[in-house]
Parts: C-alpha cells; structure tokens; sequence
C-alpha cells in the first residue's frame, strides 16, 4: 500500500525495495493531461487552415484563369471583326447615294501584289455597276511594274469607259506616277497631280545578272544542256550572247513603242512632244503640266468636289484579307520572286 500528499514526497515500499517518489500536484497533472491531449487538436487545425488556404487559391487561380481565356477570346473576336470586310455590307445601303468611287493603285503593279490587275479590275466593275457612282477617281501612287498588268488595267478602264460614257474617269496623283503608274493613268479622262508629284517614266528595262566572272575565281563550272538553240536565253551564269542581245532588245523595243502609242492615244493633242519625252525621263508635277502629261492640280478630295460634284467618296480598292496576304507572304511565290529576280521586264 502507497499513501502520498499532492505536492509531497511519499515512500513506497515493495518485496525488494524502497524507493521515495515525489508526486506533482493534482492540479499540475490535470492541466498536463489538457495539454497532451491539446496538442493533435493544434495540429490538426493547421492542418485543415492550410488546406483551406490551398482550396481557396485553388479557387482564384481558377477563376483568373476564366477571366483571362475571355479576355483572350474577345481579343480574338476583335481582330477577326478588324481583318473583315464590313464595307460590303455598308455599300449596300448606301447602294443609292450619289458618291465619288474611289480606286487605289498603290505599290509596284504586279501579278502578286495589291495592284495587280486582277483587283483593281475588280474594284473598277464594282464602282461602275454602282448605280450612285458620279464618277471614278484612280488613286495612283505607283512607281511601275508589270506592262502586262498595266496594259489589262489600261484596257479595261477604256472598256467601261465607253460602256458607261456618263461616269467619268480621273486620274489623281500622289508622290509618284511613273512607268506603268503613267500607263494605266492615260486612260483616265483627266490627269490630276501635286506639283511636286513624280510623273513619266515613259520606258522599258529587262534587268538581270551575270554570275560568269564570279564562277571562273571560284572554279565553278557550267554545265547547261538544251533542246532548242535559244532555249538558255539570258541564262545569267553563261556569258552573254550577241544573238540574245540583239533579240531582247528587239523586244525591248516593240514594247516601248506599245508604250508610246498609248501615251499618244490616251493624252492626244494635249501632249506636246519633245526629244526626250519617251527616253524614260521623269519630271515634277508642274513641269508634267506643262508638257501636256497632265491636266491640272488636284486632290481626290478636290477632284471630288469641284469637278465630279460629289463629296460623298467611297472606297472600292480590293484590300485582301489576312489568310490571302499570309498566303502570298509564305506561298509559293516565294520561289517564283527568287527566279523572276534573275531576268524580268518591267516598265520602271
């Protein structure tokens, strides 16, 4: 038997041994049985704030992430409404009004680019079949390209010309109309420009290289077969051939007088022609006045008001949109400009 005191010491007593053992007070041994017991209850709170905290940020970055995909899909949308064509939609209910229609022939005329003749043809039978059209006014600021493309565009302005007799035809230039520029813009009824303005140009060039002088310091040789005599015209890595020369400039030639024949048919009795007028020489907007290679000063808004009469202009130019220039940027035209960089004709 053990009898003992909170707070004292006691003896206690067995078969073998006596040993004193020394008892906290009750008190003391109630609060440590708290204690212990307190302890998991502790943890386990932690436990649970720091998966409630987890759940909680969980939950903000879900809802952040929601907020962003929208933002990126309104972002989205806009771009698509801003690379779309809405004009469409707006010529129709203005199908009516009397307006100026408006032509842009920006850039080097070319198969492939803006003013090819493809779109600005398009552009030209849209603005005539308008029944509100007053009159079509060619937005040029070009330095030339293709004869072709220029010819087609030339051509078929002359064409809806004499279709649509009532609806007038002018030219207006901006920096530069020179070469193939100046050859569509004679088939305007007018030339208008700044007197600044770039105007003439009125030639042809073939432009290529000759690779042969740098072959012969590399010790490269050529080894070109043919069927066919000329069938290695202009080939920039052989020399050149008197035969080939003499042909390309023969062609040089005939185009240039194609040149020179519409000019004169396009400006008429308002050309006054001196020696070098068709020598590829180009000159300002006023002294272009002066030799009758363009009518007067003008604007497209001027032109607009006080000659067509009709404030009003609408754009027509066929602008592409992003899946066709993305396709002409990364197309195939990318090997095609590499080889039409050797030898080309173009009117410049």
């Amino acid at each position: 038997m053990r009898r003992h005191r909170a707070g004292t010491g006691c003896l206690a007593a067995g078969p073998w041994l006596t040993r004193q053992v020394y008892c906290a007070p009750l008190t003391y041994c109630a609060e440590a049985a708290v204690s212990d017991n307190s302890e998991p209850r502790w943890e386990r709170q932690i436990l649970e704030k720091l998966a409630h905290d987890a759940l909680v940020e969980q939950r903000r970055r879900r809802r952040w992430g929601i907020f962003f995909k929208v933002l990126g899909f309104l972002y989205l949308g806009v771009v698509l409404a801003l690379l779309a064509d809405w004009g469409g939609e707006t010529d129709k209910l203005a199908e009516g009004r009397r307006h100026t229609a408006l032509v842009q022939i920006a850039g080097v005329i070319s198969a492939k680019s803006d003013a090819s003749a493809e779109h600005v043809i398009s552009a030209l039978q849209s603005a005539f079949e308008s029944k509100g059209t007053a009159g079509v006014i060619l937005l040029i600021n070009s330095p030339g390209g293709s004869p072709v493309q220029a010819g087609i565009i030339n051509d078929e302005v002359r064409r809806l010309r004499a279709k649509s007799p009532q609806v007038p035809v002018y030219a207006v230039v901006e920096d530069i109309c020179a070469s193939g520029g100046y050859y569509v813009a004679t088939a305007a009824d007018q030339i208008y420009v700044d007197k600044a303005s770039i105007v003439g140009s009125i030639g042809v060039l073939m432009d290529g290289f000759g690779f042969t002088g740098t072959m012969d310091k590399l010790g490269v040789e050529r080894r070109l077969l043919t069927a066919g005599t000329n069938k290695g015209f202009l080939d920039p890595f052989s020399p050149q051939n008197a035969q080939h020369k003499e042909h390309a400039q023969q062609m040089l030639n005939e185009i240039h007088q194609q040149f020179i024949d519409v000019v004169r048919q396009g400006r008429g009795k308002r050309l006054k022609e001196t020696p070098d007028m068709f020598s590829g020489l180009m000159w300002s907007g006023a002294r272009s006045l002066e030799l009758g290679l363009a009518d007067a000063f003008g604007t497209v808004e001027s032109v607009a008001r006080d000659v067509i009469k009709a404030e009003d202009i609408r754009d027509y130019t066929v602008k592409p949109n992003f899946a066709e220039k993305f396709a002409q940027r990364f197309g195939a035209d990318m090997a095609e400009g590499a080889a039409s960089a050797l030898v080309r004709f173009s009117l410049k």
